[in-house]
């Protein structure tokens, strides 16, 4: 085995390079991450302001539920070794005009009490949940990519995903507002209507509750840094090698093949083969030039309202003090309207604030971590980026005061309580993940736009494939894990060594 020891270097020591790391390592390769920064796990991290860890990723995590195929991958890297998986109740709740209305993971609890508080829906209701529970039992297919699949896997593969082709075919040409609109009662009408953007392909939302209430989607105790340290220390036992603080800046190419990769520091990385996982922008414009150009890519890079990117402005603030104690029980994940503010004249009239009191150890003793996300699409990059140095600090801070401010207005207990720890833009994943405009995730799934699924092949190179989650939008961690085993794979079949 020794004399058919191949190298990779792989760029990028996010999930989809850690992802490919492991299963390199375990089929005989020797791999190199290069990692830009100075911890491995790209977007999936987290970091500290006064005593206080901020969560900068998982909201909740697909693929918690034991026994899945999705959880037996995680297990296979690492990523929840002997971890708790906390289960909150409610995946959201929306509240609007004195009424609140929970998306809860108990899906009969759902029913009941969204009927309860609009009869007139009750109709629409069970229809929503008769769709939910339809998608209980589904889970995308995680064997192999279907371009290495034979014609009978391929088979298979479509009859089960019978369900959910019903649902995509029933609610894919409908947007979430108008889903939306179906309801009468005003918080789940605006709730609904407000989680993302205007085009977004209303049979999403189906998928990401169904995984919820199958208790297949909940949150790994220690959150996203921890998660992203537990496959880095996995990658290590099994004997991978980690270059943090070396940001791969160019490729050398001669013919069809990648030489090494060159750092910004000047270090160079020969290789047998490369492992681009990380974004795809930086990937085609950057390390190649745009000597490499994807149609499938810069078609969807070009078309932001058929295809638009995901953002955010990321708002960390301190409670001195613990959500239980409030006279009003707060969940895990609220959205509730405001007294409209702007950021950049875009008007704020809705926020979602998550706690995270069931991570005592993000918050000094008595105190409790929020974070308010707020979404940000083409048009607030732009003015992001427009501004000066000394202009976007005070839009920061800015922003950090309307947050508390409206935290204060719902919680009139928490006055003189908070503390603003943090703000993140779209400009910091830029500057931290190289994140094309700033997208935490891959195109939002609309009605105009067109799902890809991606290869990871590069036209014109034989020894460079892509992994991670830009392959298969709308991305997110568990398409970052499956692409980097996809890119071994391919690997594999290219080396004409069995995949075990």
């Amino acid at each position: 085995m020794k004399d058919n020891i191949r190298s990779i270097v792989i760029i990028g020591g996010g999930i989809g390079g850690l992802s490919a790391g492991i299963y390199a390592q375990r089929q005989g390769f020797e791999s190199t991450i290069l990692e830009k920064n100075a911890a491995p796990g790209g977007q999936c991290t987290g970091w500290d302001r006064n005593g206080y860890h901020i969560d900068g990723c998982i909201h909740w995590l697909t693929g918690t539920k034991d026994g899945g195929p999705l959880n037996a991958l995680w297990r296979e890297v690492g990523a929840l070794d002997g971890v708790e998986i906390v289960h909150p109740e409610s995946f959201l709740c929306f509240e609007q005009d004195g009424l609140r209305a929970c998306i809860y993971r108990d899906l009969e609890r759902l029913e009941r009490s969204w009927i309860e508080l609009s009869p007139e829906d009750a109709d629409v209701v069970r229809e929503f949940c008769a769709d939910v529970k339809l998608l209980q039992g589904f889970s995308f297919p995680v064997d192999k990519p279907t371009d290495l699949m034979g014609p009978v896997e391929r088979l298979r593969t479509m009859l089960s995903m019978k369900d959910a082709g019903k649902i995509l075919k029933k609610y894919g040409k409908m947007t979430l507002q108008e889903f939306a609109g179906r309801f009468r009662c005003p918080a789940l009408r605006e709730g609904f209507g407000s989680m993302a953007p205007e085009w977004y392909n209303a049979a999403m939302i189906f998928f990401a509750i169904a995984a919820f209430t199958a208790n297949e989607a909940s949150i790994p105790a220690g959150g996203s840094r921890a998660l992203s340290m537990r496959m880095a220390d996995t990658y290590r036992r099994l004997g991978g090698r980690i270059e943090t603080s070396s940001e791969a800046r160019t490729l050398e190419i001669a013919g069809r093949r990648v030489r090494s990769v060159v750092c910004s520091d000047g270090r160079r990385f020969p290789a047998e083969y490369v492992i681009a996982a990380c974004d795809a922008a930086f990937v085609y414009r950057t390390l190649l030039d745009n000597r490499y150009p994807d149609p499938a890519f810069e078609k969807r890079f070009a078309d932001p309202i058929a295809y638009p990117l995901a953002s955010e402005a990321l708002v960390a603030v301190g409670f001195a003090g613990r959500t239980a104690e409030l006279a009003e029980p707060m969940p895990w994940s609220l959205s509730f309207p405001v007294e409209p503010f702007t950021i950049h004249g875009r008007p704020i009239r809705r926020l979602t604030v998550k706690q995270f009191s069931h991570e005592p150890g993000f918050a000094p003793h008595g105190k409790t971590l929020l974070i308010c996300d707020i979404n940000q699409y083409h048009q607030d990059y732009d003015a992001w980026s427009r501004l000066s140095r000394e202009e976007y600090r005070l839009q920061k801070r800015r922003l950090g005061d309307a947050v508390t401010r409206a935290l204060e207005a719902r919680f009139p207990e928490m006055r003189e309580r908070l503390e603003i720890l943090d703000v993140a833009t779209p400009k910091t994943y830029e500057r931290y993940c190289n994140a094309y405009r700033g997208a935490f995730m891959a195109f939002f799934p609309t009605v105009k736009g067109r799902m890809m699924a991606h290869t990871g092949r590069i036209k014109g190179l034989d020894n460079m494939v892509l992994s991670g989650q830009w392959l298969q939008p709308p991305g997110g961690l568990p398409a970052a894990l499956l692409t980097g085993r996809d890119a071994i794979m391919r690997l594999c079949r290219k080396t004409g060594r069995a995949f075990v």
